[in-house]
């Protein structure tokens, strides 16, 4: 399945600031300023990483609002060209190494607006992940809210219907729920269990680090504010180009984010690690009769993209299945947040 999913949302007019001219920071600087950041993580309680397109961009998949990214291109009425495909995209040293520092001790959750499936495929536990726009690789039954973790990339966005059934076991028997993709469109709202997560991390966090966003989407874009609530809290950005919180940064990188995470490792010691293969409990041919059965029953008035190769492993070679998780089909007591109290999708243009 092409890395330009995008193609297939709604049309949509704010899509934000768009091409606008990165910044580079001297090479002394970088490795500095990630000497700093390496103090400032192994002096935090509670370590919230915010991720944004930008730690995907080495892998080959295209971000939105760069010089030549997705929204910037279709302003000049132009397309993405490449050759990377989802299921061939591989976690990016990035990925690799916020794993490595979860292991440590040092990450604590991630909260990523990004629909890959890179960390997830990195071997990054979903227990401490919110995806809070989805997963091409993730589909949830709308009966039971379990989700199945998928080889190959669901068919459809928009929490459409996938054509596949829920196989969970209960005690009277299977579930047999229709299951559906976690993929958002404009209209959509945020996936409850992961934004209350996301939340309740964020409102914890003594420390946010946000890689590759330019923070312009909202809620996800307030999230990392909430450590500033707490007594010595701190903010770092790293991007290459500019974002709307800059201003209250305790620390601002602008370089490639594999360049300073890579610094980050070697200060603490640390070395890039692999990626972990997915758990998986059913055979290879469930995946692609899933994505088959998908491709025909889905309405007609129900837009779709073309599902990609499914005997092609994804981001550090998972085995050809699935393993389910599950998630609260109601949202708690909890009060999601007061920067984000709406939980819908939203661009700001500021």
């Amino acid at each position: 399945m092409s890395v330009d999913y995008a193609a297939s949302l709604s049309p949509y007019e704010n899509k934000g600031k768009c091409g606008v001219a990165e910044i580079f920071d001297d090479a002394s600087s970088v490795k500095e300023k990630s000497h700093q950041l390496a103090e400032m993580i192994k002096s935090s309680s509670h370590v919230v990483v915010h991720t944004g397109a930008g730690i995907s961009t080495s892998a080959g998949i295209p971000d939105f609002r760069g010089p030549k990214g997705v929204w910037t291109l279709e302003k000049r009425g132009e397309s993405v060209m490449t050759d990377v495909t989802f299921e061939t995209a591989q976690a990016t040293l990035t990925h690799r190494a916020l794993l490595t520092l979860h292991k440590a001790g040092y990450v604590h959750y991630i909260i990523s607006q990004n629909v890959d499936g890179l960390h997830l495929r990195s071997g990054f536990p979903r227990s401490s992940l919110s995806e809070l726009h989805g997963n091409m690789f993730v589909e949830k039954c709308e009966k039971c809210s379990e989700e199945r973790i998928l080889s190959c990339p669901v068919p459809v966005i928009g929490k459409k219907r996938t054509g596949s059934v829920c196989s969970t076991r209960k005690l009277r028997g299977t579930c047999r729920g229709l299951m559906r993709d976690t993929v958002l469109d404009w209209e959509d709202d945020l996936p409850e269990p992961d934004f209350e997560r996301a939340c309740q991390n964020s409102k914890r966090a003594d420390l946010s680090l946000c890689l590759g966003t330019t923070l312009q989407i909202v809620p996800a874009g307030n999230l990392p504010l909430q450590a500033l609530k707490q007594p010595n809290g701190r903010l770092v950005i790293c991007n290459l180009q500019p974002t709307k919180h800059d201003k209250k940064a305790t620390l601002l990188i602008h370089t490639y984010v594999d360049d300073v995470m890579k610094h980050v490792l070697d200060y603490l010691g640390l070395a890039d690690s692999p990626t972990e293969k997915c758990d998986t409990s059913v055979e290879d041919s469930q995946c692609q009769n899933s994505q088959t059965d998908s491709l025909q029953a889905v309405p007609s008035s129900e837009p779709t993209v073309s599902a990609g190769s499914s005997d092609t492993a994804a981001g550090g070679g998972v085995d050809k299945a699935a393993v389910c998780f599950h998630t609260p089909a109601k949202r708690s007591s909890d009060s999601p947040g007061e920067d984000s109290p709406a939980g819908k999708k939203e661009y700001k243009s500021e």
